[in-house]
């Protein structure tokens, strides 16, 4: 009984293990994404408030895709006027496109929520949009906000890096205790230690043997 509980306890452990390696490395993999301009205009961003909902809810993750043509209903996101200079905006929204205007400067587009009752007040000329949305996955931007905190760094990053580590010496040591043992108990067998102390043996008799050789010679040498 003992035994298969420790089998299962280790199975848990090995489970656990693999688990926080998974959401380590998703966290980290998002969170790079989402500060990295990806080649052919694809970001990450997250989504902190219910303007889309139901179709993409609050704490969602949406990848984003630069486009040369933006057609109503398409969901973009866009940042603010006042970041129109500004490579990596504070300031962005994502919304529908409600409605498309046409005049001597270009295609603006009207936006709205799917949540909200009215489209957005001002239009969106087509230089403040950062791309299209291909798809949205729940639940995920609440991670990265959070591990983007001194204290989701902590809990997120640090600490189960910490953990892993530790483990993996645990596994090293525990690794290298069996080696030893393994070695003792090699060494402590009644066939290994009989051809030791054999050996031993042989080599005693081969240093008398010589020290016999080289008396008789030097005997030879003086007459």
């Amino acid at each position: 009984m003992k035994s298969i509980s420790k089998i299962k306890f280790k199975l848990i452990g090995k489970i656990l293990y693999w688990i926080i390696i998974v959401v380590l490395l998703l966290i980290v993999t998002l969170i790079g994404l989402s500060a990295i301009n990806i080649p052919g205009g694809i970001k990450l961003y997250t989504v902190q408030s219910g303007s889309m909902e139901p179709t993409i809810s609050t704490g969602s993750v949406i990848l984003s895709k630069a486009s040369d043509n933006y057609q109503v209903g398409d969901i973009i996101t866009f940042k603010a006027l006042k970041d129109k200079l500004v490579n990596n905006p504070q300031y962005i929204t994502t919304h529908r496109i409600y409605e498309i205007k046409t005049d001597n400067t270009g295609e603006s587009y009207i936006t709205k929520g799917d949540a909200n009752n009215s489209p957005d007040i001002e239009p969106t000329s087509k230089d403040l949009i950062l791309g299209k949305t291909l798809f949205s996955l729940p639940l995920l931007g609440y991670l990265i906000v959070f591990a983007k905190t001194r204290e989701g760094l902590l809990f997120l990053i640090i600490i189960p890096s910490i953990v892993i580590i530790i483990s993996e010496l645990f596994s090293i040591k525990d690794q290298a205790k069996k080696l030893i043992e393994e070695r003792k108990k090699r060494k402590l067998t009644l066939t290994e230690k009989i051809e030791v102390e054999i050996g031993e043996e042989e080599i005693k008799v081969e240093k008398w043997y010589r020290k016999i050789i080289n008396k008789i010679r030097l005997l030879f040498k003086k007459r």
